[in-house]
């Protein structure tokens, strides 16, 4: 993710931004087993709201 320092005097320069990302063994309860998903720490919090397959179907990601 591109972002700018911006110094005192206004100047801005560019840098890299990383983003979070954490590798995460979850708990799926309608198969029965973990998954282990690399996910931002945002992601996390929606998952931890709607669930675990209702993220995988809405970003299109097959989990079977």
């Amino acid at each position: 993710m591109r972002a700018r320092n911006v110094s005192h005097s206004n100047i801005k320069t560019p840098r890299w931004q990383k983003v979070n990302v954490q590798r995460r063994r979850l708990w799926v309860a309608e198969l029965g087993r973990y998954v282990t998903l690399d996910v931002t720490t945002r992601d996390l919090r929606t998952i931890d709201k709607v669930g675990v397959l209702a993220y995988a179907k809405r970003h299109g990601a097959k989990i079977a």
